[in-house]
């Protein structure tokens, strides 16, 4: 009741033996898939041990939070996919057009966390998501939140997985939930659609052919060969669940937080692309976007206008005039992709 209150849908409790996870991550790490995300090695196993993280953990409380806007119609999946036929309308990530979810997430899991205290006295806790070298994805599973499907998310019955994942580490022994089964049967739509095939292999995803890797967490220029595959996509992309069958069953957040923002819903790339640096982080500010940067930003529009400009249309001068307005950028990271934008042939 406590967790309904503060906007999480479901809770499940694992312990911190996570052992057997040990190898697949070392994998992994070892094949590259993690691309340029350090950090995601500088960590080693310390993200399968919570209790090395922090020290003292004997569970881990993981929760769900839905982040489709209560106001995201029944044929939402349709409609997004339909934006992306539309070459000049800048496509962002489903999660990202509200508030950070960091932020969100993890205030209400804190007071999750003191709520708890209150009930049963002193507790040791810490609240993280997507913030610390925690296995999230994997915690949930053990959790009995879902399982993990072939494009790697978890993924739940009765909520798809359109939902966001943070945990609470308590130095207070809880049973454990009990895990559910996997059902995803045959079913390769995720890994057929994924526009960079970056899922590899059923639950193997290589980073860095992942346009939601390419257009936030990379931080220098994005592969020539991968440039056209990013379509108009500028900030994530959310190919794999929108195919995903079970996102029929994605529910609606509750939370006026993950209401989509005028500034950042149904955009055209040539309306961005006009925001000085400081209309980009007054039109940002207290979302996830914000953490790019302007010339990263600017870097996955380029990409996106070049690729409009090679479909052709009634705005190829303004785009072709656009991009040529940013030749000089102060960026050379934003000179080059525009470079590549403007060449058509």
């Amino acid at each position: 009741m406590w967790a309904r209150e503060l906007g999480f849908s479901q809770i499940g409790i694992a312990g911190v033996d996570l052992s057997s996870a040990e190898p697949g991550l070392s994998a992994w790490l070892a094949k590259g898939f993690h691309g340029g995300m350090r950090y995601m090695a500088d960590h080693g196993m310390k993200r399968a041990r919570p209790a090395q993280l922090v020290p003292g953990t004997v569970s881990v409380i993981s929760a769900c939070m839905d982040y489709l806007p209560a106001n995201t119609a029944p044929d939402w999946t349709d409609a997004e996919m339909r934006r992306l036929t539309r070459p000049g309308e800048a496509v962002i990530s489903l999660y990202a057009r509200g508030r950070d979810y960091h932020k969100v997430l993890r205030s209400r899991l804190a007071q999750l966390g003191s709520r708890i205290e209150q009930a049963v006295g002193p507790l040791g806790h810490r609240a993280f998501t997507d913030s610390a070298p925690v296995l999230e994805a994997e915690l949930a599973v053990r959790s009995g939140l879902g399982w993990r499907g072939k494009h790697t998310l978890v993924l739940n019955r009765q909520a798809g997985s359109m939902f966001f994942l943070g945990e609470i580490f308590v130095d207070l022994a809880l049973p454990p939930s009990e895990p559910v089964e996997a059902h995803c049967g045959s079913c390769r739509a995720c890994i057929e659609v994924c526009p960079t095939q970056a899922i590899v292999a059923p639950h193997q995803l290589d980073a860095r052919r992942c346009i939601s890797y390419l257009t936030i967490e990379h931080e220098g220029s994005i592969p020539e060969s991968l440039r056209p595959l990013i379509g108009n996509r500028i900030y994530g992309c959310d190919d794999c669940q929108l195919i995903c069958p079970w996102n029929k069953y994605a529910q609606r957040s509750p939370l006026p937080d993950f209401q989509g923002r005028p500034d950042l819903e149904h955009r055209q790339l040539l309306e961005l692309w006009a925001w000085t640096e400081t209309e980009f982080l007054r039109r940002t500010e207290g979302s996830a976007i914000r953490r790019i940067g302007y010339p990263r930003w600017l870097r996955n529009l380029a990409v996106a206008l070049g690729n409009a400009l090679r479909q052709g249309g009634g705005e190829a001068a303004q785009i072709r005039g656009a991009l040529q307005s940013r030749l000089e950028d102060p960026s050379a990271m934003v000179r080059e992709h525009v470079r590549w934008a403007l060449q058509t042939e």
